[in-house]
C-alpha cells in the first residue's frame, strides 16, 4: 500500500508523536527521518497519508497526528520492538516468585502497571467448569420465577427470570424434573449443545422458560467462574489525552467498575494465540475509543487459563509495552506452573 519513503515518514511521524505528544510538522519529519527530501515533497507525502486515513491534522496545528488506522499499520508493519534486557527480566521474575496463586495474579497486575505507568489487568485463571448438581424453579409472582442452581462443588447461584406468561406450580415441577433428569452432572457447555435439539421437542409453552433458564444459568456460571484484577487505574489520570476529557474518563472508570464488557474483551484475548492489540474503536467499547489494550494469554502446564494486559492511551510506546506484557505472561505461566507442580 505504501512505498518505502511513505513508510519511513509515517514511522517517523508516529514515533515523534508518541515521544513528544505534539503534532509533527514537515520540517521535523524531514530532520528526523534521515531522508534527503525537500519540505514540499514531505508535505505531499503527508497529504497522501492523510488521504489514506493514516494521519490527521488537528485544527490548532499545521502538524499531523496518527489516527487509529495509522497506529494499526505502525504496529503491524513498521514497529521496531525493544526487547527487555536480562536485568529487567530477572527483576520481573523476582517479583513473581511462587507463593499463593492469587498473590501471583495480584503481583502481575501491579507489575504491569508499575512498568508501563498505565493500568495493568489480569484475567484470573478459570477453574474447571462446574457441573450442575441440582436446578430448581420457584415461583415468585405471576411472571417472575427464581432459578436456583447448585453445582457439584457446593456453589449456589440464584437468577430471577422474567417470563411472558405465568407458570403454574405443576408446570414448574415438570420443568424442574426435566432439567434434573437430563442435565444433572453436566456442565453448561454440554447442556448448551444438547438443549439445541431438545428444546424443539418440548411443548411450546415450556420452550421459552427453558431457553431463559439456560441463558441465565450460563451467565451465572460464567460470572461466578471468572473475574479480573486491575491495578494502576489512577495512572490514567496523568495521561493528558485522557484527563482532558472528564466525561470520557468517567466512562472509562465506570467500565472498570462494571466489569462485564471488559471481561468479554479479555476473554477474546484469552482464546487468542499470542499478543493481541486493540487500538481505539477496535475493542468495540466506546469508553476505550481513545485507548489501546495490549494483552497476552498465560498458561498452567501448557493450558491457557487467563490473560494479562495493559490499558493505556493510543499514544503509548508500543515497542516497550508489548515486550513487557509478553514477558510478564511468560513468567507468570512459569510461576503458576511451578506452584501447581510443587
Amino acid at each position: 500500500m505504501l512505498d518505502e519513503r511513505s513508510r519511513t515518514l509515517l514511522k517517523t511521524l508516529i514515533e515523534r508523536y508518541i515521544a513528544d505528544g505534539q503534532p509533527v510538522g514537515s520540517r521535523a519529519l524531514s530532520r528526523f527521518s534521515g531522508l534527503d527530501l525537500s519540505a514540499a515533497t514531505v508535505r505531499n507525502v503527508m497529504a497522501d497519508l492523510e488521504d489514506l486515513g493514516f494521519i490527521a491534522s488537528p485544527h490548532t496545528s499545521a502538524g499531523r497526528i496518527p489516527t487509529p488506522r495509522g497506529y494499526r499499520f505502525f504496529v503491524d508493519s513498521l514497529l521496531t520492538m525493544q526487547p527487555l534486557d536480562s536485568e529487567k527480566i530477572h527483576a520481573i521474575e523476582g517479583q513473581l516468585h511462587p507463593s499463593q496463586p492469587q498473590q501471583l495474579i495480584s503481583s502481575a497486575s501491579h507489575l504491569l502497571s508499575g512498568l508501563t505507568h498505565f493500568a495493568g489487568i489480569v484475567l484470573t485463571p478459570r477453574r474447571k467448569t462446574p457441573r450442575i448438581r441440582q436446578m430448581e424453579f420457584v415461583s415468585l409472582s405471576d411472571k417472575r420465577i427464581l432459578l436456583i442452581l447448585v453445582t457439584t462443588d457446593g456453589d449456589v447461584q440464584n437468577r430471577i427470570l422474567f417470563t411472558e406468561r405465568p407458570y403454574s406450580p405443576s408446570e414448574l415441577v415438570v420443568a424442574t424434573n426435566y432439567l434434573n433428569q437430563y442435565f444433572t452432572g453436566h456442565d453448561f457447555e454440554h447442556i448448551r449443545e444438547r438443549v439445541k435439539d431438545d428444546l424443539l421437542k418440548l411443548r411450546g409453552d415450556l420452550q421459552s422458560l427453558m431457553a431463559a433458564a439456560l441463558a441465565a444459568g450460563d451467565e451465572a456460571m460464567n460470572r461466578a467462574d471468572e473475574h479480573y484484577i486491575i491495578s494502576g487505574e489512577r495512572n490514567l489520570l496523568e495521561v493528558e489525552e485522557l484527563s482532558s476529557n472528564m466525561k470520557r474518563l468517567r466512562e472509562l472508570f465506570d467500565l472498570f467498575e462494571q466489569r462485564t464488557a471488559l471481561m468479554q474483551l479479555l476473554d477474546i484475548s484469552h482464546r487468542a494465540d499470542g499478543i493481541q492489540i486493540f487500538i481505539g474503536g477496535e475493542s468495540g467499547l466506546a469508553p476505550l475509543d481513545e485507548c489501546s489494550v495490549v494483552t497476552a494469554p498465560y498458561e498452567v502446564d501448557g493450558q491457557i487459563v487467563g490473560s494479562v494486559g495493559v490499558i493505556g492511551p493510543t499514544r503509548m510506546a508500543y515497542e516497550r509495552v508489548i515486550p513487557i506484557v509478553d514477558i510478564t505472561a511468560k513468567l507468570l505461566s512459569s510461576a503458576l506452573t511451578y506452584k501447581a507442580n510443587s
